[in-house]
């Protein structure tokens, strides 16, 4: 009893091995737009949780009668307010918009920088450019969000 034995030649796994070459020469360039489209839309997420924070405290300020500069309460924590709306602090809009602890420690998913009337939020020490911003409103005014730095060149 002769056996035959069955397998693959060297010819077919060189053509199998070429193919998925330039498959991945296809495909990893994508997995890169993947990742920057994700933390574009990670900064475009966090943004609105800034908007959503601010609109929130300022309505809470109206709705209990208190002054432009008077604090508010948002889910326990005390809200530092200037002109109607939450300051430009980690403390501040970046605990209401839940990016940092109450005393300011920023969450480890974001970096955060509270400084001159302007926060602004980055994803990571990696991409330092790709940011967003809140600037605290003029008297009688309404705050400025930026989203301007988010795009495929920064992010």
């Amino acid at each position: 009893m002769k056996k035959e034995q069955s397998g693959f030649t060297l010819i077919e796994l060189i053509v199998v091995i070429t193919i998925l070459g330039i498959l991945s020469a296809f495909a990893l360039p994508r997995f890169a737009a993947l990742q920057t489209d994700a933390r574009m839309a990670k900064m475009n997420g966090a943004l609105g949780s800034i908007k959503a924070a601010a609109v929130l405290a300022h309505s809470i300020q109206l709705t209990q009668n208190l002054g432009v500069n008077t604090s508010v309460t948002m889910e326990g924590s005390v809200i530092t307010m200037g002109n109607g709306y939450p300051l430009a602090t980690n403390a501040s809009i970046g605990h209401a918009a839940g990016l940092s602890t109450l005393a300011g420690v920023a969450f480890p998913e974001y970096i955060l920088n509270g400084a001159a009337g302007v926060f602004t939020v980055a994803p990571d020490a990696g991409y330092p450019a790709c940011t967003i911003t809140y600037t605290e409103p003029a008297v009688n005014g309404s705050p400025i969000y930026s989203n301007g730095n988010v795009n495929a060149t920064n992010c």
